[in-house]
C-alpha cells in the first residue's frame, strides 16, 4: 500500500503529470482538493471511492489514510498545482510517517507557471530579473516579519503572490512602498482553467481593476519589470558565446583591426 502525494497542475486537467496519472489509477481511493483541483482528474480513475478534504480535517483525512492501509489499497492524496507550495503536505507527510505508512511525492505545475504562460511571460528576463518572489500577503495566516510584503520588495525582483487578491489594496499598499507605482503588474484568475480572466495593467492601478472586474479568490498577482521591459537575449544561443555544447564564432576583424 502506498499514498501519493500528486500535484495536480493549476487546472487544466491535461497539466496533471503522466507519473501523476499513472498514480491516479493505480490507486483504490482519491482524496482531492476539491475546493481548487479540477473535478475532471478524478475522471482518470472511475472506479476509484473518491472524498473531498474541503470538507474534512486533518485527522479525518489521516483517518481514512489509515482505514486503506488496513485494507491494502494505495491512496491518491490529490493538491492543487505543486503540493509543495501552500500545499499543507508537512503535516500529512509526519503523520504518514508516525503511522508506518509509505508515501511518494510527486510534484505538479504550479498555479505560478502557469500564469507566466498564459501572459506570454518569462519570469527570469537577463538584465530584468534573475530572482523569483512566491509569497503571500499576511492575513489569517500570518507570515514572519522578515517576509513581510514591504521587505521582500526591497529586491525589486519578480514576484508572485498567492491567496492575496482578496486583499488587493493592502498588497498594493505594502509593495508601493518599493516598487514605483508604474511597475507593471497582472492577476490572472484561474490560471489555465476554461474561464481564466486576465487583468494587465500597473500597480497603481490594478487594485481598482480588481474591483472593478469582481475578482476575489483563485487568484495570483505578478509584479515587477520582467512583465513588460526592455532586456538583453540570453547568452544561451548567442552565437558568439562558448559553451561546452557549442563553440562560439569569433567577431572578424577589419585589415586594421577596427
Amino acid at each position: 500500500m502506498k499514498v501519493y502525494i500528486i500535484g495536480a497542475g493549476a487546472g487544466d486537467p491535461e497539466l496533471l503529470t503522466i507519473k501523476g496519472k499513472k498514480a491516479i489509477e493505480n490507486s483504490e481511493i482519491i482524496i482531492y482538493a476539491g475546493s481548487l483541483v479540477n473535478p475532471e482528474v478524478l475522471k482518470y480513475n472511475k472506479a476509484a471511492k473518491t472524498y473531498n478534504s474541503a470538507k474534512l480535517s486533518l485527522d479525518q483525512v489521516i483517518e481514512i489514510i489509515k482505514k486503506a492501509a488496513a485494507e491494502d489499497k494505495n491512496v491518491a492524496r490529490v493538491h492543487t498545482g505543486d503540493p509543495s507550495i501552500y500545499g499543507a503536505i508537512k503535516e500529512q507527510i509526519d503523520s504518514l510517517a508516525a503511522n508506518g505508512i509509505d508515501y511518494q511525492i510527486i510534484p505538479g505545475v504550479s498555479s505560478f507557471l502557469a500564469a507566466a504562460a498564459a501572459l506570454e511571460a518569462e519570469y527570469t528576463l537577463p538584465d530584468v530579473s534573475q530572482t523569483v518572489i512566491l509569497t503571500r500577503q499576511a492575513g489569517r495566516t500570518p507570515v514572519p516579519e522578515k517576509e513581510k510584503l514591504a521587505s521582500l520588495a526591497q529586491h525589486q525582483a519578480s514576484m508572485a503572490i498567492f491567496l492575496s487578491v482578496q486583499m488587493i489594496e493592502e498588497v498594493v499598499d505594502n509593495l508601493s512602498k518599493e516598487y514605483p507605482l508604474t511597475t507593471p503588474a497582472a492577476i490572472v484568475a484561474r490560471a489555465s482553467w476554461s474561464d481564466q480572466k486576465i487583468i494587465k495593467s500597473t500597480l497603481g492601478e490594478i487594485a481598482a481593476e480588481v474591483k472593478a472586474a469582481g475578482i476575489k479568490k483563485t487568484a495570483l498577482i505578478l509584479v515587477g519589470d520582467f512583465l513588460d521591459s526592455d532586456y538583453q537575449k540570453s547568452k544561451l544561443y548567442d552565437k558568439n558565446f562558448a559553451h561546452e555544447y557549442r563553440n562560439g564564432k569569433k567577431e572578424k576583424k577589419s585589415y586594421f583591426g577596427r
